[in-house]
């Protein structure tokens, strides 16, 4: 091939994803209205209410998660401020859905959902306090045995409002216990679990079911974001 021929050929190669990109960053920015479905494949396209930043959930004015200041001084208030971070995330990627688009298992063969989600992590916010004081609460499971936090996830508005209250109430009371043991090398519960080792794990648990969650809503309205 002639040299003009070649340098042609790659010039058009290498413009290519950077043409992808701008369409990508395009579509993220200004994106269709909520919920639109492409008539073919079913899909829904992805959109996202952030205009600053398209990779965002939303504006950092809009942000519940960005307060705004400097971060937090110690360990302790650090990994406080990452699970407030988390839940937050997991209650944001649930907003504006009804029960049914709740209770969607959205991306088969998983029966995760968005509902089961919150039940399940209802259900460990109780069970991380049994590992503090075995026994507190004889009833450790919320919803049945098994896979029930997630099976039991139908669409039904009181059912869904039942699991953030339960969500919200576990929280609250692991919160309590916790805040009984400032030392966070103290070793607590039957097994002698390090106070550390119950934040992180707790943070760690948050973390991979948002992973989830962002799947999970992208695949019910298209809408994506950190």
């Amino acid at each position: 091939m002639p040299e003009q021929g070649r340098r042609e050929v790659l010039g058009c190669l290498s413009a290519r994803p950077r043409r992808r990109l701008a369409r990508l960053h395009t579509r993220l920015c200004t994106g269709p209205p909520p919920g639109t479905v492409n008539t073919v494949s079913d899909v829904p396209q992805r959109w996202t209410k952030a205009s600053v930043d398209p990779d965002r959930w939303a504006d950092p004015g809009e942000d519940p998660r960005n307060p705004g200041g400097v971060s937090p001084d110690g360990e302790l208030a650090t990994l406080q401020d990452y699970l407030r971070i988390y839940r937050l995330t997991l209650l944001m990627k649930c907003e504006g859905l009804d029960p049914e688009q709740l209770a969607r298992r959205s991306v088969p063969p998983s029966t995760l959902s968005l509902l089961g989600l919150v039940r399940h992590l209802a259900w460990a916010e109780r069970d991380w306090r049994n590992w503090i004081v075995p026994g507190d609460d004889p009833a450790s499971n919320l919803y049945g045995a098994g896979d029930a936090a997630f099976e039991g996830a139908v669409a039904d508005q009181a059912l869904a409002e039942g699991a953030f209250a339960d969500l919200a109430r576990e929280q609250a009371a692991t919160d309590a216990v916790l805040a009984g043991y400032p030392d966070l090398g103290k070793r607590v519960g039957r097994q002698g679990f390090a106070v550390r080792e119950m934040w992180v794990h707790r943070i760690e648990e948050y973390a991979r079911h948002c992973g989830h969650a962002d799947l999970l809503r992208e695949r019910i309205d298209g809408r994506v974001g950190q």
